[in-house]
């Protein structure tokens, strides 16, 4: 029999859906987008989630989201999700909501957790709990060293925190953009969810719909366990939605709006989950060329690339993400010592600010972790004096592990659609831009290899793409029937999913059995005293401060207050 913990988990969250798809709708309103026949379920989502993290952002300057608030933004997002049926008469049809609202009860299972990563409870659910309890403050950087790298899908799931539900909501952002993603590369590989059948094998753009079915497949398998995303695989998802994006914008050989729309709603997404992924701006280069060369002017190009209402939006997610790290650590980019403002009271002195810009850096290269550190860190990580080390400790077995996976899963695609026959050759426009984003992408991979060669901070992806793009373009100059790909994508789209559920069924069983956990009876996660830590501390001080005489002791309180803010000093 189900209990009522698990009745309020599972209304919660598709209630929750429900209001991020309605502020999907009134953020492409809003921008007055006319090429809405492109948008589907999952970019109506992604829509819906950039809104809310702006809404999040902006709102947290003044005002805590409690329970009343939060109640209030998501019952209009309801509302929104309501009244949009005339619209969505005419742009979807009911069967890919329905489609939608079933992924979703599919991929529902995964977020039936007792034990979350370290990571959640020693920053994620505290940084999310805290900005349910007030408003912003400076420094508060101060009290934990994951405070000062603050993720949008933090300021994302303060939201979530409702009546019934309460913090039991914060993995939810987590498995909207999984299944968001999951939505739009099923329409990429061609998949009509309206009329339930496959559209015609476009050859020149078969290449686009292999890179996105292989991509789905991946991140199904790959990506099952919901408790170890964090904020990483969350972004390496949406990485993958943007290079296929990208790609989809040469090929076009056409500069509409709305593709370009797209791209930067994934950029803002990707930015404002991880902040280091700034290197990614460099994808923009080819697209500003190709912009160019059609526009041929360089008034036209600007105006085209930065003169409309998503450019606007996108760089008030870069500010809120830049002013987040800045009012909390003094850093624009904390640990970027160059970044950094030191002459601010909340500030991170620059020794720390360097010496943690070390620690991930060598933690990343094998140097240290919970239970050894190199005798020698600042030699250590310096030029290649690391990679022996790497190879041996974790490039075997993770790394290797990983690519072997990478290996079979591409074997498994050359069985699916090799032919003996081979395509006349296919006539790809602009092929030159997708060399030039393909040559950025191996860039990228060896700026991740030498600073940060751990998968968490973008391995993943990078390394996944490298073997995936020639692959597709292999794959996509082989004779392949229409028919035949339509059975294969579904079958491979299906067992993907069946590996997503047995996985997530298998370590449900461990939890049970480890755990005791009882998913129908206590479905919600299990919390600690030590969860709240940190917002205890803050609380503490702000009442000393508040209740002080003005004596010895209260000046050398680490708080002060200005302009109805908090300043936590270093």
């Amino acid at each position: 029999m189900l209990s009522v913990n698990f009745i309020i988990f599972f209304v919660s969250f598709f209630l929750l859906l429900a209001a991020v798809l309605g502020y999907g709708f009134f953020f492409i309103k809003l921008l007055n987008i006319k090429s809405t026949i492109l948008i589907n379920t999952g970019y109506l989502g992604l829509f819906g989630l950039t809104f809310l993290i702006i809404y999040s952002y902006t709102s947290n300057l003044f005002l805590a989201h409690n329970k009343l608030h939060n109640f209030i933004i998501i019952s209009i997002g309801i509302i929104f999700f309501l009244i949009s049926k005339k619209f969505l008469t005419y742009q979807f049809k009911i069967k890919e909501f329905f489609f939608t609202f079933l992924l979703f009860l599919i991929l529902f299972i995964s977020i039936l957790i007792t034990k979350n990563h370290d990571d959640f409870s020693y920053y994620h659910f505290q940084y999310t709990y805290y900005l349910t309890q007030d408003s912003f403050n400076f420094g508060v950087g101060q009290f934990n060293h994951g405070f000062r790298t603050p993720s949008s899908i933090f300021y994302l799931n303060s939201l979530f925190y409702l009546p019934f539900i309460e913090y039991f909501s914060f993995n939810f952002s987590t498995i909207y953009i999984l299944g968001f993603a999951n939505i739009i590369l099923i329409n990429k590989i061609g998949f009509s969810i309206e009329k339930l059948t496959l559209l015609k094998l476009n050859k020149n753009f078969s290449f686009i719909k292999y890179l996105s079915l292989i991509s789905l497949v991946f991140i199904n398998i790959f990506f099952y366990r919901i408790s170890e995303h964090g904020t990483d695989r969350s972004a390496q998802i949406l990485i993958f939605l943007l290079i296929i994006e990208i790609f989809d914008f040469f090929l076009k050989d056409k500069t509409e709006q709305f593709p370009l729309t797209k791209i930067y709603i994934l950029f803002s997404l990707i930015i404002s989950l991880k902040a280091f992924y700034f290197l990614y701006s460099i994808f923009f280069i080819p697209i500003v060329f190709f912009v160019f060369f059609k526009k041929k002017k360089i008034e036209k190009t600007i105006k085209y690339l930065f003169f409309n209402k998503i450019t606007f939006f996108t760089s008030l997610i870069l500010f809120l993400v830049i002013f987040s790290y800045f009012s909390n650590t003094g850093c624009l980019l904390y640990p970027l010592n160059l970044t950094c403002f030191n002459n601010f009271n909340w500030s991170i002195l620059e020794k720390d600010v360097i010496m943690m810009n070390d620690w991930y850096e060598l933690w990343s290269k094998a140097g240290a972790n919970p239970n050894f550190r190199v005798s020698n860190p600042e030699i250590y990580i310096q030029k290649f004096n690391w990679v022996s080390n790497w190879f041996h400790d974790y490039f075997f077995n993770k790394v290797s592990d990983f690519i072997l996976g990478l290996i079979l899963l591409i074997l498994i695609f050359v069985k699916f659609f090799y032919r003996q026959k081979k395509k006349n050759k296919i006539n790809i426009v602009n092929k030159k831009y997708l060399y030039f984003t393909f040559f950025i992408l191996i860039f990228v991979f060896f700026e991740w290899f030498y600073n940060h060669p751990s998968l968490r901070y973008g391995g993943y992806c990078v390394i996944a793409l490298l073997l995936f793009i020639p692959m597709s373009y292999f794959i996509s100059l082989n004779d392949v029937t229409n028919n035949s790909y339509y059975k294969s994508a579904v079958l491979l789209f299906i067992i993907s999913i069946i590996i997503f559920s047995s996985r997530n069924i298998v370590r449900l069983n461990n939890e049970i059995n480890k755990y005791q956990y009882q998913p129908l009876k206590y479905t919600f996660y299990k919390i600690t005293e030590d969860y709240f830590s940190i917002q205890n501390k803050m609380d503490n001080l702000k009442q000393e401060f508040e209740t002080c005489n003005n004596n010895l002791s209260c000046k050398n309180l680490k708080i002060k207050k200005k302009y109805f803010k908090y300043f936590f000093i270093n």
